[in-house]
């Protein structure tokens, strides 16, 4: 069995920190082997290897680590470095490559054909591993059927030390039923400790940055709850399509794909009471407890309170896209969602009655992913000419891609003579003005984290399980009421039964009051 991971502390502070990048960007981790099942995907080239480039290239990966593709393709070392360089030429921007820094990574780097399901290749797989004792990842960028199957055989190869982690990609599974029974398999071959479920968005800086915003500062407490606060939004929005994953995405849809996990997580953190203590447990406990008060969204309550949409043909950034029924892969006929959008409510003390909206779709007008805490009005003007509903409400939106940052939105007055004139301004806190550094890609964080056994941003077994026991109820709901998607045209920001959900309760989305963003 892989050992027990550190429990308490973020990563900086977990077991094996053997000492800082030279550029100060943080510890470096010991020596590890990462072998990635999944090893000519798409993510793997578009995502997990240029983020290990990059810790490589910033010093905070020994040099005598080992990166090993695993798959069924027929490819030798050489090839599948070349495979690897063209992935990060792609990329990464161009003065982030460093011709001797790529020569030194690919060194690294080796290849294992592999039959994850039969018995081919896992005996070089064990020959390339060796005897070693580090610290020893298994990442499985495969479907999610098959991480059972895939830990059973790297348990009867003999190829898991006490130094082993593995780490599960999104989705685990396609409902509750298949869930529980991915945790269960995966569970039979590794400890609760060792299994590192991923969700890339718990790695970005800004959502890291909620627990600063809230813990770290004690102007926001005492207004942290529905007394003073009116309601939140939280959105995903992409203005990319499926992107040659048709075949996995018309099986899942945006609400198993993005809302399940991403948005939920991302809830969590806005929503939780403060832990005792920064420790992994104390995070993830208060986690667990706001998926745990999310209020159910009962099958008839669907019609109300979620909205299905669909792409069809439209123009992003100028140029004409294809709807989704004409994307490849996606059959004539499908009725996959590519956009959600619901109102949903935490039912305890500190947000009883206050609504939370989420969005997320696809071809929508701008990629952007922020959320937005809306304060209660003023309750009275004492300014000659202003009624209260003239005096804008505070308004709190936390970007968390692009531009990363926070912007407070209060009304100020205008400058110059001629009488008392008011508007609203904006507070502008931007990362990348203020820290004048790079932001890393979230997987940076993530995968380091996983060498160094601090699982504080990964999600727990029994958070998986809630997500999807929130989540199934809608399904049942759609599909009863046989809820089929409305249509939007690309790049817009959704149908408009999305916009008509939230009037009726007299709001408005952010992108309406802020086109501009």
């Amino acid at each position: 069995m892989a050992e027990k991971a550190v429990q308490n502390g973020f990563p900086e502070f977990a077991a094996g920190i053997s000492g800082t990048s030279p550029q100060g960007r943080g510890p470096t981790v010991p020596p590890f082997d990462y072998i990635i099942f999944g090893g000519t995907g798409d993510l793997t080239f578009r995502k997990l290897l240029p983020s290990l480039y990059s810790t490589f290239r910033d010093g905070l990966v020994d040099r005598s680590s080992r990166i090993i593709g695993a798959s069924r393709s027929a490819l030798s070392d050489e090839a599948y470095r070349t495979r690897v360089m063209e992935a990060l030429s792609r990329h990464l921007p161009k003065d982030e490559m460093d011709q001797d820094d790529c020569r030194a990574f690919l060194a690294q780097i080796s290849y294992v054909e592999l039959d994850a399901l039969g018995q081919a290749g896992w005996e070089n797989l064990a020959a390339t591993l060796g005897d070693s004792d580090r610290v020893r990842v298994f990442y499985l960028a495969t479907s999610p059927d098959i991480f059972g199957p895939i830990c059973r055989q790297l348990k009867n190869a003999d190829l898991i030390n006490d130094k082993s982690r593995v780490v599960l990609e999104k989705p685990i599974g396609h409902d509750l039923g298949t869930a529980r029974q991915i945790n269960h398999d995966v569970g039979q071959v590794f400890d609760e400790q060792a299994i590192f479920r991923i969700d890339h968005y718990l790695g970005k800086e800004s959502v890291q940055n909620l627990l600063a915003l809230r813990f770290a500062n004690a102007l926001f407490d005492p207004l942290w709850n529905s007394r003073y606060i009116e309601h939140i939004q939280i959105t995903v929005a992409e203005t990319v399509g499926v992107e040659g994953r048709g075949g996995y995405y018309d099986h899942a849809g945006a609400l198993r794909d993005m809302v399940q996990n991403h948005l939920l997580q991302v809830m969590c953190l806005v929503a939780m009471e403060p832990p005792s203590q920064l420790a992994t447990e104390a995070v993830r406990d208060e986690k667990m407890k706001v998926l745990s008060s999310l209020g159910p969204i009962a099958r008839e309550e669907v019609l109300n309170r979620t909205v299905r949409g669909q792409y069809s043909a439209g123009a992003i950034g100028g140029q004409p896209v294809v709807g989704y029924l004409e994307e490849p892969g996606i059959t004539a006929d499908s009725d996959t969602e590519t956009f959600v959008s619901l109102k949903t409510e935490v039912h305890n003390w500190r947000w009883a009655g206050m609504p939370f909206y989420l969005r997320t779709g696809k071809r929508l007008a701008t990629k952007t992913s922020e959320i937005v805490v809306q304060f209660r009005a003023v309750p009275h003007s004492i300014f000659p000419g202003y009624s209260s509903q003239e005096l804008l409400p505070n308004k709190l939106v936390i970007r968390v891609q692009p531009n990363e940052g926070v912007h407070l939105h209060m009304m100020t007055k205008e400058p110059g003579p001629g009488g008392l004139r008011l508007r609203e301004a904006v507070l502008n806190l931007s990362f990348s003005d203020t820290f004048k550094q790079r932001s890393p890609d979230a997987y940076e964080r993530l995968l380091l984290d996983v060498v160094r056994g601090a699982p504080t941003l990964f999600m727990r077994r029994d958070e998986v399980e809630a997500a999807w026991k929130w989540i199934e109820p809608i399904l049942d709901g759609w599909q009863e009421y046989n809820v089929r998607p409305k249509p939007y045209v690309a790049g817009t920001w959704g149908p408009s039964a999305s916009v008509a959900m939230i009037e009726r309760d007299y709001r408005s989305w952010h992108d309406e009051v802020d086109p501009e963003r």
